[in-house]
């Protein structure tokens, strides 16, 4: 409790399950936490499009990486649906991973199977992977898999400011 004896929420306590609209200063906030987390021992940034294309780019400037590669992935249909695995549409060829050590961003980490599709890639072009979202959802997961870093917890559906018509 603070000073005032309103509760303070730790990563301890279980998320809200409450819809969650993230501005454009606690984006810069979040992304800050995990510039923080995360460190500068990367070579470049794998930004999972399309919605770890802002914090990719936020985080890329952070961390002084200039170089940012997109894994173009699609899980989640229009309807709110999901596909039966994600679709990779683009990813980066082998030789720009071999050898490299790649952190892979994207915003929130619900299901988890776009991440895991997206770390057995980049470790079968012989990239040393490290993941890292905005959001995770433990809750939700459906992978072995946790993420190496993430800025907060969630539950429930999480908007961020620069999806439009979110």
């Amino acid at each position: 409790m603070t000073g005032n004896g309103a509760p303070v929420r730790t990563e301890l306590e279980p998320p809200s399950p409450d819809p969650i609209a993230v501005g454009w200063e606690e984006l810069d906030a979040l992304v800050a936490r995990l510039a923080t987390a995360i460190g500068r021992d990367y070579d470049l940034v794998l930004a999972i499009t399309r919605g770890g294309l802002v914090p990719a780019g936020i985080l890329a400037y952070r961390l002084d990486l200039r170089e940012i590669l997109v894994a173009g992935v699609e899980f989640y249909t229009g309807d709110g649906g999901t596909h039966p695995a994600p679709l990779v549409t683009q990813f980066p060829a082998a030789d720009l991973l071999r050898g490299r050590r790649v952190l892979v961003i994207d915003e929130v980490w619900e299901t988890g199977e776009t991440m895991a599709e997206v770390v057995r890639r980049v470790r079968e072009a012989g990239g040393i992977v490290t993941t890292a979202v905005i959001h995770y959802k433990p809750g939700r997961s459906r992978v072995a898999l946790t993420p190496d870093h993430y800025a907060a917890l969630a539950h429930g559906w999480v908007t961020y400011p620069y999806k439009a018509g979110g």
